[in-house]
């Protein structure tokens, strides 16, 4: 279909967006979606592989609603680089548009939004606005929830469940739900009231396969005996070398996946030494400055830095969690452009965002879940392989797993390139998951009675999928017991109201649990340790840091004056995972030592984790301790200690740099550079300008005494 048939039905601004873009054509799953009534407000589902269209689709949806009818539009997606991305990419199709993105402050309402006609926002950020009842919602017209399989996953899916519904039931917009991989693409469409739009469309044909000594077995055809080999390329007897040798040789790049960040680590160092070889002088020489960027992200580098900057220099990287996020960002841009010919990643990269490349191969199935070895799902290995191919640069793609014999080949055969991927089940049903959203229901005046509770969770999708009214009702009944125990609701008639703290804790984006935890400690005097294991024996700091022998040591010496049975009870029956209050407290340990100025390569090391992980946990540590300021002022609790805390948690520092961070480009080692030569308050830096520009250069003193005045 010419997007041109569409004059009339569509805004003039998208047809005129498509032809600058070039696109001259609508992919299949795209015109099935305009016949089954997207452009005349429909909700739609879009069941496709990667790259066959399904963003235009959303596209659309937005763009018509924003100038066509005047209303706003909402994309919604489970991770920022994602929301980013999207965000990105509108900003160049349409400059004019307002558009932003939010993905930051859970506790704000943040007014300037109602300004914008398309926001770009995380799951948890659009929830929380509805928490502070923002009034633009009925402007609303077209909501998108992108990789909407989520709903199967444990910590996000429940939000985003909760979210839809609201939103369906409460306001009259047009939802266009987007997903790669949908066992039961029927049944969420079903839910939605939503036409399906399911297709195996590919704009490059993927080839999927396995490989088994440096043969690769490649699909022909959905009968499982067209399979046809082929010798790869190279002389390696280890698959991934062998396969990336026949990659390099196409003058193509490969992206691997595995179970483990360490994992990831070894296989990029593996690598490394073939992706060396055919790196060309000009790629040498772009290779050898970004690896100086990435060395220098931290103010000191960390013995993760060095590998990564080393890595690069070959022409080779790896990606998680673990990293600084700019330095994800350098090695996604990198390997976009080219330069670097291979990335070992976790599934970071499997989930949305668009890295394409054109050989995959998924080095890991099996994973550690904490408790034994699990193997990778259906669904989750095709979203890995929907990373293959890319649109413009590759008529086909290859997506492979590895065998370790040729038996293995067909058993991989059925269970993954044959097999159906897994339908997609709700996980509300639970106390632990359901707590936070029904203390948010009585916050919001959304839903304040038993009754109310019941037909709306029968809404959602484990209402829908189960029907289980007796235990929905068991549920609800369970919850307002605890909460009204916690004191954050109170029962008034035949329903109930939240306290002026049950609503402050909802807005405040918190567990109902961790909540009460901290409450019952800010009843007690704390030392540094005591406040920091107020923040981190909450459940927004998990995952913890492993147990230390001192944390083992030290918990059980302190324990008698934390030990609450009841909060201890009810932590252990958390679904998300195995509690232990020593690794908490080791985490509380890990800030400790960031907050008397350990060096981060030395943090890293003891705790075991990564830079990346630290970031997270001190960045998590500030919005429970900003939680904990805001709890104490309704309480009439002293908070000088915490915002003191708060301070040294964000710069790393310890009580004496206070004053001196308080001056932007002065973090935790120039405070302490300077500090250590005498300059030990911002009055000091004004009375010795000379010994402060040799201290730290002339460019960061123009910019400090600049904030001073001159």
């Amino acid at each position: 279909m010419d997007p041109s048939s569409l004059k009339g039905r569509l805004p003039n601004e998208i047809l005129e967006s498509l032809q600058a873009r070039g696109i001259n054509r609508l992919t299949p799953p795209q015109e099935q979606a305009v016949a089954e009534g997207l452009l005349d407000g429909s909700n739609i589902v879009v069941s496709a592989p990667t790259a066959s269209g399904k963003t235009l689709i959303a596209e659309m949806a937005c763009v018509r609603a924003i100038l066509g009818e005047r209303r706003k539009a909402v994309y919604i997606a489970p991770m920022r680089a994602l929301v980013m991305e999207k965000f990105n990419e509108f900003k160049s199709a349409y400059p004019y548009l307002k558009a932003v993105a939010s993905i930051g402050d859970l506790d704000s309402n943040d007014q300037f939004l109602q300004n914008y006609d398309i926001l770009f926002v995380s799951t948890e950020k659009f929830d929380s606005l509805m928490r502070h009842g923002v009034e633009w919602l009925p402007s609303i017209g077209c909501v998108v929830f992108d990789e909407i399989h989520m709903l199967g996953d444990a910590s996000r899916g429940p939000t985003l469940e909760i979210l839809i519904t609201k939103l369906a039931s409460r306001y009259d917009a047009q939802i266009i739900a987007l997903s790669a991989t949908i066992g039961n693409s029927k049944e969420i469409a079903k839910w939605l009231d939503a036409k399906l739009v399911e297709s195996d469309y590919r704009p490059v044909r993927l080839k999927k396969g396995i490989i088994n000594n440096g043969t690769g077995y490649f699909l022909n055809s959905d009968l499982p005996l067209e399979i046809s080999e082929e010798e790869l390329g190279g002389g390696s007897k280890i698959p991934e070398i062998r396969l990336l040798e026949d990659t390099l040789a196409r003058s193509k790049q490969m992206l691997s996946f595995y179970a483990t960040k360490r994992n990831a680590e070894a296989g990029a160092v593996k690598l490394s030494a073939t992706t060396e070889t055919v790196l060309k002088e000009p790629e040498k020489k772009a290779l050898e400055e970004l690896s100086g960027k990435i060395l220098n992200v931290l103010e000191r580098p960390t013995e993760q830095c060095t590998k990564l900057s080393n890595l690069v220099k070959k022409g080779a990287a790896f990606h998680h969690a673990g990293l600084i996020n700019q330095q994800r960002f350098l090695v996604e841009d990198a390997f976009r452009r080219g330069l670097i010919k291979a990335v070992c990643s976790t599934t970071t990269l499997g989930i949305g965002v668009n890295l394409p490349a054109h050989t995959v191969l998924v080095r890991d199935i099996s994973r550690y879940d904490g408790s034994g070895s699990e193997m990778m799902g259906v669904n989750e290995v095709m979203q890995l392989f929907g990373r293959a191919g890319r649109p413009k640069y590759d008529s086909e793609g290859r997506a492979l797993l590895i065998a370790a014999s040729k038996e293995r080949v067909s058993e991989l055969y059925r269970s993954y390139i044959l097999a159906r991927p897994e339908e997609v089940d709700s996980n509300l049903g639970i106390v632990p998951v359901l707590r936070t959203h029904i203390l948010a229901f009585i916050a919001e005046n959304f839903l304040n009675d038993k009754k109310g509770m019941e037909e709306f969770l029968l809404k959602t999708f484990y209402g829908f999928q189960y029907r289980n009214k007796r235990h929905i009702s068991e549920l609800i009944e369970e919850i307002t017991e605890e909460l009204a125990d916690y004191e954050f609701i109170a029962k008034e008639r035949d329903g109930y109201i939240a306290t002026k703290l049950g609503k402050r804790v909802s807005e405040l984006y918190i567990d109902p649990l961790s909540a009460k935890w901290i409450i019952n400690q800010l009843e007690r005097e704390q030392d540094e340790l005591g406040i920091l294991f107020t923040i981190t024996n909450t459940i927004e700091m998990r995952p913890y840091v492993r147990a230390t022998e001192e944390a083992y040591a030290m918990y059980a010496a302190r324990r008698a004056m934390y030990y609450d049975k009841k909060l201890t009870r009810d932590y252990e029956n958390i679904e998300y995972g195995y509690y232990d209050p020593a690794r908490a407290f080791s985490t509380a340990l890990l800030l400790r030592d960031w907050v008397r100025e350990k060096r981060e390569q030395e943090i890293v090391k003891e705790y075991r984790t990564t830079p990346g992980e630290l970031y997270v946990k001190v960045t998590n540590a500030d919005w429970i301790i900003y939680s904990a300021i805001e709890l104490a002022k309704i309480l009439h609790r002293s908070q000088h200690d915490l915002i003191n805390m708060r301070v040294r948690l964000k710069y790393g520092i310890t009580d004496e740099l206070l004053d001196l961070v308080r001056l932007q480009y002065i973090g935790r080692v120039r405070a302490r550079t300077l500090f250590m030569n005498g300059i030990k308050k911002v009055s000091d830096i004004r009375e010795n300008r000379e010994k402060v520009i040799k201290l730290l250069g002339r460019e960061i003193s123009a910019k400090v005494f600049e904030q001073l005045g001159g």
